[in-house]
């Protein structure tokens, strides 16, 4: 008797240890592939969270790459870099480790040049890819070698002036250079201003669309394709602008390919392939659908852009906790939106951040006093310097680690001219899965040295809305740094107090230690001081110092000039940090107290699986912290005293 029952297909996913095995498949084996990739990262992302929306959107684009190049002689350079998934798992990092992907031990959740060798430039930020290849490209041009660069940018790329600086640059630093333009309308949220609007006219002109596909057939049907092909890519050139505004990249250089069909294999590995001999740098206008093969990803590409853990089918977070501490964000959020409602100056900005800021409540509740400029933080800056000069109080809120991109306009245009503008820097500290890229771990450290700067960081919820409704009173720039996630579930006051400037807040008095902590770190502080007096019998006090600048010069002193050890503790690295300015203080003073400072090392810290984890890694756990205390208060106790002379 025959059995009827058929078998279950091999998963060829598990068959790819590397690009070989990608360009050995039959073309009629693609879509099988595409469907367990999806797969395989829905269930990875829904366990791990992560940056599922955009992976999606660009399988059928990384296999086509990996069918038509050679990586990695030849070079993909993926902007942001957090929609290489894909990328990793067809280049012989899939199984175990992209299992454990952003969590300590796995797979990293963007690209590192240290994790293989087909990641042939690093990211995290937006806007670096197209200058990255055209330094690569330029460098292999001057030594003679021929292999291919890839720049795989998405359309918000192009809102960054560092893309368009680079784009400016093409045809005078190469002749042969790929630019994929993976167009999807978003960004993190939905993309704004003029170049989305252009975009979006190239790929919706029906018009232009139907005769490049007539004229195209057309061609075609000749014998002498390779020829009537030239003359198609001239026509095409020749006519653009008689259907859309302006052929912007051809304006540039670029030999304009598209719109293309970014899901359709036949259409990109032909548009790929084309591109690869081309003599003259070219750009391929891909059409993607954000967050492919998740229902809820389609339905809410703004959530599932970077997602916690999540349920697939209902796309629920698996780590909501309902009646918890809201995040700081959204505490931010709404009591920016209250401000704004009592005072028509108040104005909020951010760089394509509206969600992950907490600047939607604004948007939603005062709309005319919210602005979105796109990924821009540097334009961000000195707009919102220039509001400033009309009598505005303009709020930037730029997570830490972004804010590095603004430097210059912070220092120049801001703190130079004593602009009363306000800087909420979220994700201050660590963002623990996503890595160096997005730890907040320097803003101390570039910010302290800034002139006529207020720097600050709130201990709990209360004190942060009491921070920013201080900064919006300040005659100059205001920077208020805190955590991702969740507070400390503080009661918010109806009414918020203003903190009298460069005041620090002694929570606990102590004779022995006394321990100024910054920000997050006062609960850690409080624990540490009840265990050393209940298990050591000491007396340990704590501050919370508010303030990093101007810091509190006064009661700093007076601690030290009758308590024997000085404790630090900062989210922040030790260089340059809080613990820096508290040294530089005393030393001011002539003050030889001794000073034992907690915080992170220099170094860049990799991504893991939490906070807790990380800390652990570095001696900065609770235990660690406690150890290294108590150790430093024994060495003090036993230096031999100086005998009278």
């Amino acid at each position: 008797m025959n059995d009827s029952t058929s078998s279950p297909s091999p998963r060829l996913l598990a068959t790819i240890g590397g690009p070989s095995q990608v360009k050995a498949l039959a073309p009629a084996q693609l879509p099988q592939l595409a469907q367990e990739i999806r797969e395989e990262l829905i269930a990875i992302t829904a366990r791990n969270g992560g940056h599922i929306g955009p992976n999606l959107g660009v399988v059928e684009l990384t296999i086509a790459l990996h069918r038509v190049f050679d990586s990695p002689t030849d070079q993909f350079v993926f902007d942001v870099a957090h929609q290489g998934y894909v990328h990793k798992l067809l280049t012989g990092r899939g199984g175990e480790f992209f299992r454990r992907l952003r969590q300590s031990g796995g797979a990293s959740g963007f690209l590192y040049r240290r994790e293989s060798p087909h990641d042939p430039f690093g990211a995290g930020h937006a806007g670096t890819a197209l200058s990255a290849a055209l330094g690569m490209a330029t460098a292999r041009d001057l030594r003679g070698s021929r292999e291919h660069v890839v720049a795989v940018c998405g359309d918000a790329a192009f809102t960054c002036g560092i893309t368009l600086e680079a784009l400016n640059n093409v045809v005078s630093s190469t002749q042969r250079l790929i630019v994929i333009l993976n167009d999807n309308e978003w960004s993190i949220a939905k993309n704004v201003g003029a170049i989305s609007n252009y975009l979006n006219r190239i790929s919706t002109n029906q018009t232009y669309n139907k005769l490049h596909h007539d004229v195209e057939a057309f061609f075609k049907s000749f014998p002498a394709g390779v020829e009537m092909n030239r003359v198609y890519m001239k026509w095409k050139r020749e006519t653009k602008d008689f259907f859309v505004e302006s052929s912007l990249f051809e304006k540039f250089g670029l030999r304009y390919l598209g719109p293309v069909d970014g899901h359709d294999f036949e259409a990109l590995q032909k548009n790929l392939e084309f591109a690869k001999h081309c003599d003259v740098p070219v750009i391929i206008h891909l059409l993607t659908k954000k967050g492919k093969g998740l229902e809820a990803a389609i339905a809410h590409p703004e959530k599932f852009h970077g997602a916690a853990p999540f349920d697939p089918i209902t796309g629920e977070s698996r780590k909501a906790t309902p009646g918890g501490p809201p995040n700081y964000q959204d505490v931010f959020g709404q009591a920016l939106t209250r401000f704004a409602r009592a005072n028509p100056k108040v104005v909020g900005i951010t760089g394509a951040m509206p969600s992950g800021t907490g600047l939607s409540h604004l948007a939603e509740g005062v709309p005319q006093q919210f602005f979105d400029v796109g990924i821009a933080e540097e334009h961000a800056v000195i707009f919102a310097a220039g509001m400033a000069t009309k009598g505005f109080r303009p709020v930037c809120a730029i997570y830490s680690t972004f804010l590095q991109r603004a430097y210059d306009q912070v220092v120049h245009d801001v703190a130079l001219q004593e602009l009363p503008v306000t800087f909420c820097l979220d994700r201050a500290g660590l963002s623990p899965n996503d890595g160096p890229t997005h730890h907040g771990l320097f803003d101390l450290a570039y910010l302290r040295c800034v002139p006529n700067a207020t720097i600050m960081q709130p201990k709990d919820e209360d004190e942060l809305v009491d921070m920013l409704h201080t900064s919006l009173q300040l005659p100059g720039p205001g920077f208020i740094r805190y955590p991702r996630g969740a507070g400390t579930g503080a009661t918010i006051k109806a009414q918020p107090a203003a903190l009298p400037v460069g005041h620090a807040e002694v929570l606990r008095e102590g004779s022995n230690l006394m321990i100024w902590a910054l920000g997050n770190m006062v609960q850690d502080a409080l624990r540490l001081a009840e265990r050393l007096a209940k298990e050591e019998h000491l007396s340990v006090g704590v501050v919370n110092a508010r303030f990093v600048k101007p810091l509190d010069r006064a009661l700093l002193l007076s601690h030290a000039a009758c308590i024997p050890l000085l404790v630090t503790m900062e989210d922040h690295v030790l260089a340059g940090g809080f613990g820096s300015a508290v040294l530089e203080a005393l030393q001011d003073a002539d003050c030889p107290t001794a000073v034992e400072r907690i915080g992170w090392p220099d170094k860049f810290i990799e991504h893991g699986t939490s906070v807790e984890v990380l800390r652990a890694s570095y001696g900065l756990s609770p235990d660690d912290i406690h150890r290294r205390v108590l150790a430093r208060w024994r060495n003090l106790r036993e230096e031999p005293v100086a005998a009278d002379v």
